[in-house]
């Protein structure tokens, strides 16, 4: 049984098709960029995680009038990012999947800064920033970027306040987001794909992910499953945009 995302399950696709090895994926990620499948259990939790923190630094940035910025995972997939801006009721976010528009971005912010006396910003740790230097960035052994160096959430707050005038904290929440008790959902989740995983194993239908489609719960190919990232498509970017405006 592989349990995992992108990488782990990408593994165990090539252990099945290469080594003809019994393997079953079990799609547990917190990027939810699995695209054979429309949830990953680990997602839901890790965003209600960031929700709350979103929430708790509008508190403390309205006490001290400042924007704050909030930093969370994803690296190729800005799910995460997006679901927490747009429950947070946050005023900015910055997706791997978009170009930052920092013009755009600072106006924004002043604009609702004036009104609310506090703008919250989120940020996918995996945005590149105007003048970021990635040449000679350390690589993990599945060849990604380490991102613990970049410190997306620090420099954009420089940005915004060099920009606006106005003071800007950051806080990256990292891997707070990974642990913790599992939300609803995902505890349903989780118990719905490990029973499937288990009929698939005692009937020997090996070489498959489990992955939920709709309501139901289904079987598809590992080689499907890894064939390419869910990334956030523009549908989702033209919704987001209704709430930053």
């Amino acid at each position: 049984m592989a349990l995992g995302g992108e990488d782990t399950l990408g593994v165990a696709a090539r252990f099945y098709k290469e080594h003809k090895l019994p393997v079953i994926g079990v799609p547990k990620t917190m990027d939810n960029d699995l695209s054979a499948t429309d949830y990953t259990f680990g997602f839901d939790t890790a965003t209600t995680v960031s929700v709350d923190a979103a929430e708790r630094l509008r508190d403390t940035g309205r006490s001290h009038r400042r924007i704050m910025v909030l930093e969370v995972m994803g690296r190729h997939a800005g799910w995460v990012a997006l679901y927490t801006s747009i429950a947070s009721g946050a005023d900015w976010v910055l997706l791997p999947e978009r170009t930052v528009d920092i013009k755009a971005m600072v106006a924004h912010l002043k604009k609702v800064h004036a009104r609310d006396h506090v703008a919250i910003v989120v940020t996918s740790e995996a945005v590149e920033l105007p003048g970021l230097k990635t040449e000679g960035e350390q690589l993990d052994q599945f060849g990604h970027v380490l991102l613990k160096n970049r410190a997306t959430g620090e420099r954009l707050a420089e940005i915004i306040e060099k920009e606006t005038g106005i003071e800007t904290r950051s806080a990256a929440i990292g891997h707070i987001q990974r642990g913790g008790a599992p939300t609803l959902f995902d505890r349903i989740l989780g118990t719905r794909v490990g029973a499937k995983a288990a009929e698939l194993v005692d009937a020997g239908d090996f070489g498959k992910m489990v992955a939920q489609r709709g309501n139901d719960i289904i079987a598809v190919s590992l080689e499907e499953a890894t064939a390419k990232l869910k990334t956030v498509p523009k549908e989702w970017l033209t919704f987001a945009d209704i709430f930053f405006k």
